[in-house]
């Protein structure tokens, strides 16, 4: 388990993307138009992307196991919305797509299963070869 998100898979994944890019990225942006689902107070906060890469108008989503399988630690939880936390995962995760789609945002998913993981999910972290996967897939990604 890592020890803050700047030792999470995510981060380690983005990071070796910038590094085949060459370009930097915001990590967590959000953007003024993506937003959740109303609260209580009818407030929708901006739901943030994993990262986004400017210069090739990129957001890059790195999808941990619960993004695809259930961890009924992660999901267990209702939220605002009235649904279990994998439910909304879910939501969110297609909500973010397609609003990309919208506005005309190249959108690349990396999951964890693209790459060599442990049973848990957890990437096993071989630069070297996670670093060439990542790189066929930004080599057949379409840009938009």
């Amino acid at each position: 388990m890592p020890k803050t998100r700047f030792d999470s898979d995510e981060k380690y994944v983005i990071d070796l993307i910038k590094d085949i890019l060459g370009l930097e990225y915001e990590w967590q942006k959000k953007f003024d138009t993506l937003r959740g689902d109303p609260g209580k107070k009818g407030h929708m906060k901006k739901l943030p992307v994993d990262a986004y890469f400017l210069q090739r108008n990129l957001i890059v989503e790195y999808r941990e196991k619960q993004h695809s399988q259930s961890v009924n630690i992660m999901n267990r939880r209702m939220t605002i919305s009235g649904v279990n936390r994998g439910d909304q995962r879910k939501i969110y995760d297609m909500r973010k797509e397609l609003w990309a789609k919208e506005n005309n945002i190249n959108f690349l998913v990396i999951n964890f299963s693209d790459l060599v993981h442990k049973k848990s999910g957890r990437l096993y972290r071989n630069k070297e070869k996670d670093r060439e996967i990542i790189s066929d897939f930004i080599n057949r990604f379409e840009w938009r």
